[in-house]
C-alpha cells in the first residue's frame, strides 16, 4: 500500500533495452526474406536477435498470461508490401521500442520468465525450449488473479463496483480525448506538409514576381527595393520548407505517443468487464447462500477473490496514472520546446529579410 494507495512491487533496478541494427536476413536458402532486430537489456549488456515474428509471439503470450489483469497494447501492424523498406524498417523498429521500453517499465511483465527470455536467451536451444516452456505455461488469464496477495483489507462487492466505474469513466474519456488530439494532430500535419507551404511558397513567388517588374523601371534607387523584395521572396521560400519540415521534428513525437496510449485505453473495457462480473457474481452469492445453494465459506472465499482482483485493478490504474503524467509531461514539454524553436528560427528569418528594406 503507497500513499496513492495499492502499488505494484517495483523492482530495484529498472529494467530498459535498446532496439538498433536491423538487418536483412533469409532463410530456405534465400527463398524467404525477413529483417531480424537486435536488442540489448541493461541487465546484461549482451545483444539478443528477433524479428517481427517473435515480438508477435511475445506479445500473444503476454496477452495470454496477463490480458485480464493488465493492459497489453497491441504490436505496431504487419505489413505485406514494402517491409524493407528504409522508412519502414525505420518507423517500425522505433514503434517496436516503444513497445518495449513500455513493457520494461511495468514491474509484472518485466519480471516474467517469458519476457525475461526473450531478452536474455542464451542460444538457439535456450530460446526453443523456452518458447515450448511458455506456451505450456497453465497460469494464464484470471488464474493469475490468484497469485495476487495483497497485505490490505477486504473490500466488498459494492466497493469494487464504484472503483471501477470510476476507472471506465476516466479511460473511456481519456480515450476520446487521445482519439480527438489524434485526428486534430493528423489533420495539421497534412496542413503543414501540404497547402501551409504552398501559400508560403506563393507569397514568395509573387514577392520575387514583384521584384522583377520594379527591376524593368530602371528608376534611380530602384535596386535596394528590389534587392529587399527579391530576399522577401526568398526567405518565405525558406520558410516554406520549414514548415514542411516541423511536424516530423515535434508533432510526431506527440501522435506516436497518443498512438501508444490509445491503444493501452483500448484494453481496459476487456479488463473492466471481468471485475464488473465478479462484483455481480458476489452479488449473487448472497442470494444463493440465502437460497442454502451455497455456504456462508464459499461466500467468503469468493469475497476475498474479489478483493484481490480489485486491489490489482487499483495497482494497475496507479501504474498507469504515474506513467500517463511521467509520459504527457515529457512528451508536450518537447513539443512546445520545438515549438518555440520553430517559430524563432522563422521570426529570425522574417527579421533578416526586414533588415534589407531600406529605412524611409
Amino acid at each position: 500500500m503507497g500513499e496513492v494507495g495499492p502499488v505494484w512491487l517495483y523492482p530495484t533496478s529498472p529494467l530498459d533495452c535498446v532496439i538498433a541494427d536491423p538487418k536483412k536476413e533469409s532463410k530456405l536458402y534465400g527463398l524467404k526474406s525477413f529483417i531480424e532486430y537486435q536488442i540489448t537489456p541493461n541487465t546484461t549488456n549482451r545483444p539478443v536477435n528477433h524479428r517481427y515474428k517473435h515480438f508477435d509471439w511475445l506479445y500473444e503470450r503476454l496477452l495470454e498470461k496477463f490480458g485480464s489483469l493488465l493492459p497489453i497494447p497491441s504490436l505496431p501492424d504487419k505489413q505485406v508490401t514494402g517491409r524493407f523498406d528504409e522508412d519502414f524498417i525505420r518507423i517500425r523498429m522505433e514503434r517496436l521500442q516503444a513497445w518495449m521500453t513500455r513493457m520494461c517499465r511495468h514491474p509484472v511483465v518485466s519480471q516474467s520468465e517469458v519476457f525475461q527470455l526473450f531478452l536474455t536467451y542464451k542460444d538457439e536451444r535456450d530460446w526453443k525450449s523456452g518458447k515450448r516452456r511458455a506456451e505450456k505455461d497453465e497460469a494464464v488469464g484470471p488464474i493469475m488473479f490468484s497469485l495476487v496477495q495483497p497485505e490490505a483489507a477486504e473490500l466488498d462487492a459494492a466497493q469494487v463496483e464504484q472503483t471501477c466505474e470510476l476507472y471506465s469513466r476516466f479511460t473511456r474519456s481519456m480515450e476520446d480525448g487521445v482519439r480527438d488530439l489524434l485526428n486534430v494532430g493528423q489533420t495539421h500535419w497534412k496542413r503543414c506538409t501540404g497547402p501551409l507551404p504552398k501559400e508560403y511558397e506563393r507569397i514568395g513567388r509573387a514577392f520575387s514576381n514583384l521584384s522583377t517588374v520594379f527591376a524593368t523601371s530602371r528608376y534611380p534607387g530602384e535596386e535596394t527595393l528590389t534587392n529587399a523584395l527579391t530576399v522577401a521572396g526568398k526567405t518565405y521560400e525558406e520558410i516554406a520548407q520549414i514548415v514542411a519540415e516541423q511536424p516530423q521534428k515535434d508533432l510526431h513525437f506527440l501522435l506516436e505517443t497518443n498512438s501508444e496510449y490509445k491503444g493501452l485505453l483500448g484494453c481496459f473495457p476487456e479488463i473492466l468487464t471481468v471485475h464488473k462480473a465478479a462484483a455481480e457474481k458476489v452479488k449473487e452469492a448472497d442470494r444463493l447462500v440465502s437460497a442454502g445453494r451455497i455456504s456462508s465459506g464459499d461466500r467468503k472465499l469468493m469475497n476475498q477473490r474479489l478483493s484481490c482482483m480489485s486491489y490489482s485493478l487499483q495497482a494497475e490504474m496507479n501504474h498507469f496514472h504515474s506513467n500517463r503524467i511521467y509520459d504527457y509531461n515529457r512528451v508536450l514539454k518537447f513539443y512546445l520546446e520545438q515549438q518555440v524553436t520553430f517559430y524563432q528560427q522563422i521570426t529570425d528569418k522574417l527579421r533578416e529579410a526586414l533588415n534589407h528594406f531600406a529605412t524611409l
